[in-house]
C-alpha cells in the first residue's frame, strides 16, 4: 500500500500522510491507521468465538495494528454479557486461532486487557458477589442512546489495601497468557471508567491510604500494573489506553491536564512502547463534536514512545495529525468496525461504509459483525 496513490475518479492525489510507514519498537507498520478496541459480545461464556477469526482478518493489512476487544483478566473483571476473557486455558487456546490468522496476513495484534471495577454487578460476579473498585459508590445507572436497555450497577466493594497486589497480579498473568496465545503485546486498559481509571480519577478514588488521595497516589496502582507486566514479558511489547478528559461511568477529575500529563511522564520511566489517549472531545455518548484535536499535544510532547490518538477522527483530521506530528498513529473505532478495508477507502479516498450501532452488541456472529461489504467486492469475506 503506497502513500500516494488516485481518486476513484482517477486523478492524482497528494502523498497520504495516514498511509505513510512507520516504525514501533520492532514493528515495521506499512500505515498508521489502527484498528482500535471494540467490545463486541459475542465471545460467549467469555470465551472467544472461531466467527472471530474472519471478523479480525477481515480488518488485517500487512503491516498494520490491531488493538483487540476488551479482554478480562479474571473472574472478577465481567461487567458485560459475552466479552473474552484471557485467565483460563481455555480462552488462551480460543485466542491462538484468531491471532494465528491476523499474522498470516502480515498483522501485528496486540491484546487489550481489563478489569472492568464497579461496572458491573452481581449477575456478573463470582458467587453473586458485589463487584470490587476503587471505592464502594456505584456509577449511575446507565440508559442506552435507544432507551430501551438499561443497565442497573450493584453497588461495589472497596478493595482493601493488601487485597491490591492481587489486582496486580491478575493483569500480570493476563500479560503472560496473551503471549501464549499469540499476541505481539498487551495494551493495558486505564481508560474509560474501568477499575484502573476508578483508582486515578478524584471524581471515583475516595481513598485515604496510599492509593488515594494525592495525584501520585492515584496512579499508583495503574503504574504498579505496568511494572509488573513490563518485567514479566518486556517494555517492548507493552501499550497503554488512557482516557484523561473522558468521564465516562461518572469517571471524571478534577484536572483531567494533570492527570494525563503525570502518566504521560510517569511511563516513561518504564520505557513502554506507546502510549494510546483518547481525545476530550469525545463526550459521554461517544459522539463527535467539531473541536480540532490539540489538547493531547502536552501529553504527546511528553511521552517519549509512539503516540497513539483516538477518538472521532475521519481520514481528513487523522492525516492533520500525522502531518503536523500531533501523533504517531491514529486509532478508529467505529469506521474500521463498518469499513473492514479501512485503509484501502482512505487511500482512494472512496465512499465510507456507517456503522451500524443497533447491531453493535448482537450476538450474532454475522450480522453487523462480518458483513459490512468490501469496496471492491460484494462478499464480506473479501481479501483487501
Amino acid at each position: 500500500m503506497g502513500a500516494s496513490k488516485t481518486e476513484m475518479d482517477g486523478s492524482e492525489v497528494a502523498p497520504i500522510p495516514l498511509l505513510t510507514p512507520y516504525k514501533m519498537g520492532k514493528f515495521q507498520f506499512s500505515h498508521r491507521v489502527v484498528l482500535a478496541p471494540l467490545t463486541r459480545q459475542r465471545s460467549f461464556n467469555n470465551v472467544p468465538q472461531p466467527h472471530a477469526i474472519l471478523y479480525y482478518s477481515q480488518r488485517t493489512t500487512k503491516g498494520g495494528l490491531l488493538i483487540c476487544e476488551a479482554t478480562g483478566v479474571s473472574d472478577t473483571a465481567q461487567g458485560y454479557p459475552h466479552t473474552p476473557g484471557i485467565w483460563t486455558k481455555e480462552q488462551v487456546e480460543a485466542w491462538k486461532p484468531i491471532v494465528n490468522a491476523v499474522h498470516a496476513k502480515g498483522g501485528v495484534f496486540f491484546c487489550q486487557i481489563w478489569h472492568v471495577g464497579r461496572v458491573s454487578n452481581s449477575d456478573f460476579q463470582p458467587n453473586g458477589q458485589a463487584p470490587i473498585s476503587s471505592t464502594d459508590k456505584p456509577p449511575e445507572s446507565l440508559v442506552r442512546p435507544s432507551g430501551a436497555d438499561v443497565t442497573e450497577f450493584t453497588p461495589p466493594r472497596r478493595l482493601k489495601t493488601q487485597e491490591i497486589p492481587q489486582i496486580v497480579n491478575d493483569f500480570r498473568i493476563a500479560a503472560i497468557n496473551a503471549i501464549e496465545a499469540g499476541f505481539d503485546g498487551v495494551e493495558i486498559h486505564g481508560a474509560h471508567g474501568y477499575l484502573l481509571d476508578q483508582f486515578m480519577k478524584d471524581q471515583v478514588n475516595d481513598r485515604t491510604d496510599e492509593y488515594g488521595g494525592s495525584l501520585q497516589n492515584r496512579c499508583r496502582l495503574t503504574l504498579e500494573v505496568v511494572e509488573a507486566i513490563v518485567n514479566e514479558i518486556g517494555a517492548d511489547k507493552v501499550g497503554i489506553r488512557l482516557s484523561p478528559f473522558a468521564n465516562y461511568m461518572n469517571s471524571g477529575d478534577s484536572n483531567p491536564e494533570a492527570l494525563g500529563l503525570y502518566m504521560a511522564e510517569s511511563l516513561n520511566k518504564y520505557k513502554i512502547l506507546y502510549c494510546h489517549m483518547v481525545e476530550p472531545r469525545m463526550i459521554t455518548l461517544g459522539e463527535k463534536t467539531e473541536t480540532p484535536p490539540s489538547l493531547l499535544l502536552p501529553m504527546r510532547r511528553a511521552f517519549n514512545g509512539t503516540f497513539i490518538a483516538a477518538g472521532g477522527y475521519d481520514r481528513e483530521d487523522g492525516n492533520r495529525a500525522i502531518d503536523t506530528n500531533y501523533s504517531d498513529l491514529v486509532a478508529y473505532g467505529r469506521l474500521f468496525l463498518a469499513n473492514p478495508d479501512l485503509p484501502r477507502r482512505f487511500e482512494l479516498n472512496a465512499s465510507i461504509n456507517k456503522p451500524n450501532r443497533a447491531t453493535f452488541y448482537l450476538l450474532d456472529p454475522v450480522i453487523g459483525y462480518t458483513d459490512y461489504p468490501f469496496l471492491d467486492s460484494k462478499t464480506p469475506n473479501s481479501e483487501t
